[in-house]
């Protein structure tokens, strides 16, 4: 018998006006993939790769819930709530058909006016690096802009981006990790977008490797 694969959305939100709480059930088949669809492995890196990729949500801004996607489970699961009192300033996931040094996809930020949604996908433009030394070793993550958000028209470069939402970025990633124990980390520099660009195109030719083994 085929089989179709189905995707369950769970949506719960808060009436103010009756307050009750609401909850809207969504299923629907996803066409072509009968298996499942693994996040890493069947999307692709991106339309024009290394500088417009595809990204894959795992964090939302302004959130402290640290959702990871487990490859063999291919869900998205809760690595951590995050025990500082601070909140991710960029959207953070990783990019499909990666592999970086650290034996994960490469990280990727992207900016954004509003919060997007665990799990989703979306077409960003590289525009820069935030190299880090954490307590697994170094650790690169990708800095990007959304494609389909017109106000950042004519972002290319990290120096398109106002210093201090870069000092933002890098103060988060200094700090979120001090009230756990045994971790820590610590920014080493700023990439501009050919490099990062390079970093993009080293992680492709390290999965492309990997999964030809």
């Amino acid at each position: 018998m085929r089989k179709t694969t189905m995707v369950t959305v769970f949506d719960c939100r808060f009436q103010s006006d009756s307050r009750r709480l609401k909850f809207v059930y969504c299923f629907f088949p996803v066409r072509g993939v009968e298996n499942g669809l693994n996040f890493l492995k069947d999307i692709p890196a991106g339309d024009k790769p290394p500088e417009l990729l595809n990204m894959v949500i795992e964090v939302v801004s302004g959130s402290r819930d640290k959702y990871e996607y487990n490859i063999k489970w291919e869900a998205f699961v809760l690595d951590r709530i995050i025990p500082s009192s601070v909140v991710f300033p960029v959207e953070y996931g990783f990019v499909p058909q990666t592999w970086f040094d650290d034996e994960d996809p490469l990280d990727i930020m992207a900016m954004s006016f509003e919060p997007l949604e665990v799990g989703c996908i979306v077409k960003v433009k590289v525009i820069g690096a935030l190299v880090i030394d954490d307590e697994e070793g170094p650790d690169t993550k990708i800095l990007s802009v959304l494609v389909n958000d017109r106000r950042f028209e004519g972002y290319k470069d990290i120096s398109d981006v106002h210093k201090h939402e870069l000092t933002e970025i890098q103060e988060f990633f200094e700090t979120y990790k001090r009230l756990e124990p045994h971790r820590w980390a610590k920014v080493k520099e700023w990439k501009n977008a050919q490099e990062a660009m390079e970093t993009v195109k080293y992680s492709m030719e390290k999965y492309r490797k990997l999964a030809h083994k």
